[in-house]
């Protein structure tokens, strides 16, 4: 998966950008499947995204989606638009 790995505590310390191409709703299907995961499973998800520092990625539990957010753990957003694959 493309993007450099940090910890899902690192988030705040970048801004996230729109992705190239905005897949929100192409992703809603997998984003839907990795907070079912996340919520009764607590399996992990991996989330690449773009930052104004370059593409990252995470490796998390998914805990809430709406229809411009995924929510992960400690209140932290991830905008849709910035989101550039999912893998779980």
């Amino acid at each position: 998966m493309v993007g450099e790995l940090i910890a899902k505590e690192e988030i705040p310390q970048f801004k996230f950008i729109p992705a190239s191409e905005d897949k929100s709703a192409t992703f809603m299907d997998k984003l839907k499947g990795a907070l079912r995961l996340g919520n009764e499973f607590k399996s992990k998800t991996e989330i690449a995204f773009q930052t104004d520092s370059g593409p990252k990625r995470i490796e998390t539990t998914v805990w809430s989606l709406t229809d411009r957010y995924i929510q992960i753990k400690s209140g932290v957003l991830i905008p849709l638009r910035s989101i550039i694959a999912i893998d779980y």
